[in-house]
């Protein structure tokens, strides 16, 4: 019992001397404590709707999959089956991405559809999941040259960077050229081919690049490339109601994006639709190979059976 008492004394003794030692500093340096405070009062950024992804080989609807990829019935028993239960995407978490490819031959080439399910997390705590996933999604349609919307237009009044960008690709160098040359023509210098030069250079951003890398650019010089090289006539779909555009009413913002490319193997079309539902980004590629250059896919077609499935998938968000 002494020892009990002496060692509950002691404690005492300590906790005492552990106070007077915290409250001592905290009146002399009193803003530290405050902001500590203020720190431990700031709430984080709000998270993604979405915590899981749904199984992508699982996502799309048998009957889509028969109009998707005509040629599916077509295989026997185990093969028909294999062919319609696709190919899972190699992905070790996922809970954050998820994917999936299905290819079915034609009689004169092939038709192949991916989708890839991504969700975003924002770790910068000031940035929710889904201004994250904006910025994510911002920067792909840069890339794909997918002109902003008109009365897309940030607080500031300034365009946003997926507009600039975008404009900067879509620049025609013909007025810049016209622009640099009434600036230089009071000295009397003929500065048209300079600008020009300079103009070919603000277009690379929208050089449309072959499987193999290689772009417009140098096939324009005459270069010749080994088989299956992107040819000069690799441009996207030149009819309005089928150029690369932003969608209405799929997700919380999405666009379509349509290549055609040909070589020497054939001609193929790359129909691609991206769109956003809260922290998810959703990309479908749907594409159609034809072993026969004159034989071109046609844009309306892969676009309206592309566009199906992405409203079938948003709608499994939506719900």
């Amino acid at each position: 019992m002494q020892r009990w008492a002496y060692g509950t004394s002691a404690v005492a003794a300590a906790l005492l001397v552990g106070l007077t030692g915290c409250t001592g500093p905290s009146g002399d340096d009193g803003g530290d404590g405050s902001q500590q405070g203020g720190a431990s009062a700031t709430s984080s950024a709000r998270p993604g709707k979405y915590r899981t992804l749904p199984e992508a080989c699982g996502a799309v609807e048998r009957g889509t999959l028969r109009a998707l990829l005509p040629g599916l019935d077509k295989l026997e028993g185990t093969k028909r089956e294999k062919a319609y239960d696709g190919q899972p995407a190699l992905t070790y978490d996922t809970d954050r991405r998820t994917g999936c490819r299905w290819s079915t031959g034609l009689s004169d080439g092939t038709r192949n559809l991916v989708i890839d399910f991504e969700r975003v997390v924002s770790y910068d705590p000031a940035l929710s999941d889904d201004d994250r996933a904006q910025q994510l999604y911002d920067k792909k349609a840069a890339e794909a040259g997918i002109p902003a919307p008109v009365d897309e237009k940030p607080e500031d009044g300034k365009p946003s960077a997926a507009a600039s960008e975008s404009q900067a690709g879509n620049a025609d160098p013909a007025e810049t050229t016209g622009a640099a040359d009434s600036e230089e023509g009071e000295d009397g210098k003929n500065a048209g081919d300079g600008e020009q030069g300079s103009g070919d250079k603000g277009g690379e951003g929208g050089t449309n690049t072959g499987e193999n890398g290689t772009s417009e650019e140098n096939s324009d010089k005459g270069e010749e490339g080994d088989e299956g090289e992107e040819s000069p006539s690799s441009s996207p779909s030149s009819d309005p109601s089928t150029a690369p555009r932003a969608l209405d009413g799929l997700g919380d913002v999405a666009y379509i994006d349509d290549h055609l490319g040909t070589a020497d193997s054939g001609a193929h079309r790359d129909i691609t639709i991206v769109f956003r539902a809260s922290n998810v980004l959703v990309t479908i590629t749907y594409d159609q190979w034809s072993t026969h250059r004159s034989d071109i896919p046609g844009s309306g077609e892969l676009q309206a059976r592309a566009q199906r499935l992405a409203r079938e998938l948003s709608d499994t968000f939506d719900a």
